[in-house]
């Protein structure tokens, strides 16, 4: 059996929601992949909980990732538009 990675996958996701999104994109598919290894047998279940939960912090850091650039990209058209009808 292949050793877990949850360890790994959890410090990503944890990572994705403190400072960098976009680990969380990394979190999440190794989230699943070692998930789909597991339910399998080939690689060590005692990991799946850590797995399990770096995965989930993984999906909502990239979520909010997302939510952020689509903020910031709304904010600058809302600048924009409202310095040309003042000018």
């Amino acid at each position: 059996m292949k050793p877990h990675r949850g360890t790994l996958i959890l410090v990503l996701g944890i990572l994705s929601l403190v400072c960098c999104g976009l680990l969380g994109i990394a979190a999440w598919l190794m989230g699943n992949t070692d998930l789909k290894e597991m339910a399998a047998g080939t690689m060590d279940p005692t990991g799946q909980g850590m797995t399990n939960a770096g995965k989930i912090c993984g999906i909502i850091g990239t979520v909010l990732t997302i939510l952020g650039a689509i903020f910031c990209i709304m904010y600058f058209f809302v600048v924009v538009l409202m310095a040309s009808a003042l000018a």
